[in-house]
């Protein structure tokens, strides 16, 4: 079991996301995770710094703790061949820390650079695929070229490529997911508790890590941390479906106006007690996730993390299948 801290990118400069780096390694957090956003998913966030410049400010300030993109979209905002080149030189800034968080992207993010984000999602997975194949393909060496029914690569060669790649995890919510990840991934990731996830992406020949941001708000009172995540998060709970396919954060706003504090204390663990969070995270290791992503859409960060080392570490980290703790 290895356990994370979520850097929301859509909630914080990137100055301050590469401090909260740094307290977490101090912390004892094994990785941080990042969103790889171009807009937030609510107006009132505020942020959405490019990702990967504050993935290098954090490598440069920290020593131990893994760094992972969760996740970015290869196909549409980006070239695979872009990707792969930031994925090479983050792995070799960072001494082997970086783990690459692929999925097949929200309209959300990816609609902005104007040339159309598709509407079936089996076209996404389609791209998806051929995405990966053009990262292995130049992570290989040499020139590459490919020519795929959505994707194309041209006599590309990147040069600067570590001894030992980073592992790829690729984000799932269902069988087609499931499968890309088990035969191009090396890892799985998820934001949902379902089993079948993690069953779909092992039937399919699937060994590696399985990666789930487990949600959480901190704050001293549990209705202050709930109202906290409503104002904020309340995206979250409403499922990948929606999260893939509304275009901006005004979209966002209307489709969350019914969601009420009540929805936001079924999903987070809120307020101070710990119990609640090792309930909420036992569900994901139940699931059979082995990377837990302490997600916290409290207020106070600084908090929470003060919360997590002196209340959470041992519990969390301690969590096995069933509900038997070590």
């Amino acid at each position: 079991m290895q356990i994370g801290y979520k850097l929301a990118a859509e909630a914080f400069g990137p100055a301050e996301l590469v401090r909260q780096a740094v307290l977490a390694e101090q912390a004892g957090f094994d990785f941080v995770e990042i969103s790889d956003h171009y807009h937030p998913w609510l107006d009132n966030q505020g942020h959405s710094p490019f990702a990967w410049t504050v993935l290098g400010g954090i490598a440069a300030k920290t020593s131990r703790i893994g760094l992972a993109t969760g996740v970015t979209c290869p196909t549409v905002r980006y070239h695979p061949a872009i990707v792969a080149q930031a994925a090479a030189t983050l792995a070799l800034l960072s001494d082997g820390r970086f783990v690459l968080g692929v999925g097949s992207g929200e309209r959300l993010n990816e609609h902005v650079v104007g040339v159309g984000f598709p509407d079936a999602v089996s076209t996404r997975h389609e791209m998806l695929r051929e995405a990966l194949e053009i990262i292995r393909l130049l992570w290989s060496g040499g020139y590459r070229s490919y020519d795929g029914k959505h994707l194309r690569l041209e006599d590309a060669r990147v040069f600067d490529l570590p001894e030992e790649l980073p592992l790829i995890a690729v984000a799932a919510s269902g069988g087609a997911s499931t499968r890309i990840a088990a035969e191009l991934g090396d890892g799985l990731f998820a934001n949902e508790d379902k089993p079948e996830i993690v069953r779909q992406y092992r039937d399919a020949g699937g060994d590696g890590p399985c990666y789930a941001e487990v949600p959480m708000a901190w704050a001293p009172d549990e209705r202050t941390a709930a109202k906290a995540a409503l104002d904020t998060s309340r995206w979250a709970v409403t499922g990948w479906k929606v999260m893939s396919e509304l275009p901006n954060p005004v979209n966002f706003d209307a489709a969350t106006s019914t969601v009420r504090e009540e929805d936001i204390l079924a999903k987070f663990a809120c307020g101070t007690d710990p119990a609640r969070y090792v309930e909420v995270a036992q569900q994901f290791v139940d699931a059979g996730f082995d990377r837990l992503v302490m997600q916290n859409a409290g207020p106070d960060p600084d908090g929470f993390i003060d919360f997590y080392q002196r209340e959470l570490a041992g519990r969390i980290a301690g969590l096995k299948p069933g509900g038997d703790r070590a």
